[in-house]
């Protein structure tokens, strides 16, 4: 196939619904962030005991940062406002969590949510990679 016929071919997404389309996107991405981020703050102390369970030092601290990640990660997300920052950090914070509290893969239950934080992370660094989209506060940043 030659260069021009690659080039000639039709975008997935046009002008028009590209932003739309990745608004979209980082709504769907964002909300498992809020849910379970809103989902720690209704129960800490549940929370905590996770992570303490897990062996990590100073679980309170880990549940603030964890909390912190999530609910304002993935308002900012959604909003688009340094949106290559806060995917990177949501995509380093996936594969922690993956490693940390999902390494049990002989549990298919933990197998699964694995892989699920590796795919979210893999989403996150399509963001890092193609921007927000015009639909974002960075689209509006001078």
């Amino acid at each position: 196939m030659s260069s021009t016929a690659i080039s000639a071919a039709p975008s997935a997404a046009s002008p028009r619904t590209g932003g739309a389309t990745a608004l979209v996107g980082r709504i769907a991405i964002a909300a498992i962030f809020l849910l379970s981020g809103f989902s720690k703050l209704a129960a800490p102390a549940a929370t905590i005991g996770y992570i303490q369970s897990a062996g990590l030092p100073v679980p309170q601290i880990a549940f603030a940062i964890a909390a912190f990640v999530e609910v304002a990660g993935g308002l900012a997300l959604i909003a688009g406002y340094r949106v290559r920052f806060v995917a990177a950090a949501l995509a380093l914070f996936s594969v922690a969590t993956a490693l940390g509290f999902h390494s049990a893969l002989g549990d298919q239950n933990q197998f699964i949510h694995f892989f699920k934080n590796i795919a979210m992370a893999g989403g996150l660094l399509q963001i890092v990679a193609f921007g927000g989209g015009p639909l974002s506060l960075d689209a509006r940043r001078p």
